[in-house]
């Protein structure tokens, strides 16, 4: 069992720093969305992408681990976490210190990151809401009938130039 507390402690490990090192990343795409740098954004999406397949492939590695602790503890490794570890270590303080500081700094690291995300998150759909506004005004400005070229007589020439004038026939009425 301590091998595999080492184990998953140097897995844990390898998670912390792989998130310490996106949090500088996902900085830098706050920078790029601030200042609409699209080729500085797919680059940084890109290195972000490759972060996490990284992370992604050391997670598949924690849940083995996890899987294998299930096992030699008797417990279906759905129900197991770093909260119950911790738990269930009470009588080796030594490995419950260790993995509850290694819990404590990846919740840490954790919490910076969703917090860096939430504001990228939030400029992304404000880029979008103001890049839909746009679409939209200039959809409208497309489809808007008549001349919009105005004189003194802004009212004769608008409405003679669209039809409207007062021989037309509204085949509607």
């Amino acid at each position: 069992m301590a091998s595999l507390i080492d184990e998953l402690t140097g897995i844990l490990q390898q998670e912390q720093e792989m998130y310490q090192q996106l949090i500088p990343i996902s900085e830098q795409k706050t920078q790029a969305l601030i200042t609409e740098d699209l080729p500085k954004l797919q680059e940084i999406t890109a290195r972000e992408q490759e972060m996490l397949d990284q992370a992604a492939a050391v997670g598949h590695r924690r849940e083995e681990v996890l899987q294998n602790m299930g096992m030699v503890l008797n417990r279906d490794p759905k129900d197991l976490n770093l909260t119950g570890l911790i738990a269930l270590l009470a009588k080796q303080p030594e490995e419950q210190e260790k993995l509850a500081a290694m819990h404590d700094s990846l919740r840490a690291t954790m919490n910076r990151l969703v917090d860096v995300n939430e504001k990228n998150k939030s400029l992304i759909e404000a880029s979008l809401e103001m890049i839909e506004f746009n679409m939209n005004f200039i959809q409208s400005t497309r489809m808007s009938p008549g001349n919009n070229n105005y004189d003194k007589n802004a009212a004769s020439a608008g409405t003679a130039s669209a039809g409207y004038g007062t021989a037309s026939f509204d085949a509607k009425q």
